[in-house]
């Protein structure tokens, strides 16, 4: 199911390619777990030729590292980037609780970040354009837990919890260029 509006992703590309420069222009996907994030990421990547995508999923050191994230997306993706040196992160493989193999992010004109955190603090100013996604409490929940089931359940509060502290802190949903709602089901 997508929990995003094509209008949505119009706006985002719309910002995206308003961006002038040379380097990439890079498109932060922020927001609470269960907010749509994914869905947009993926209205927007496909709305755009010569893009490559960064899923912070693949980054996030395990249940307890959101707040790690910021820093590991900055040095090993976002300051390559924008330095035009090769891209390459560390897989987090969330089955053995380590991490696996190097992934390389591809030089493209446009980079989609998805994830909680992707434009937070040291990563902001790397986002050409910062998007905080959201929906109400429950709604979130609902979608998480219907996504992830069984392995985000008992990890549902401690994430929510490292959340909270982390926007909170950086008042994250404030720098946003883009903000969506996605409370409504789209079809």
């Amino acid at each position: 199911m997508n929990h995003a509006r094509p209008s949505d992703a119009d706006r985002v590309v719309g910002a995206a390619r308003a961006v002038s420069g040379d380097g990439p222009v890079v498109i932060a996907v922020d927001g609470r777990a269960g907010a749509g994030k994914s869905s947009l990421a993926q209205l927007v990547a496909a709305r755009l030729d010569d893009v490559a995508s960064v899923h912070l999923d693949d980054l996030f050191p395990g249940w307890d590292g959101l707040a790690a994230a910021p820093a590991l997306l900055t040095a090993q993706v976002l300051v390559p980037l924008a330095r035009d040196e090769p891209a390459t992160f560390r897989r987090y493989d969330w089955v053995e609780g380590a991490y696996a193999e190097a992934v390389s992010v591809p030089r493209r004109r446009f980079v989609v970040v998805e994830g909680c955190g992707c434009s937070v603090g040291i990563a902001r100013p790397y986002a050409d354009v910062r998007v905080w996604v959201d929906a109400a409490p429950a709604t979130r929940m609902r979608r998480g837990l219907t996504r992830d089931g069984d392995e985000f359940g008992p990890n549902w509060q401690r994430w929510a919890e490292q959340e909270d502290a982390l926007f909170a802190a950086d008042r994250t949903a404030e720098h946003a260029h883009v903000v969506v709602r996605t409370d409504e089901e789209v079809a």
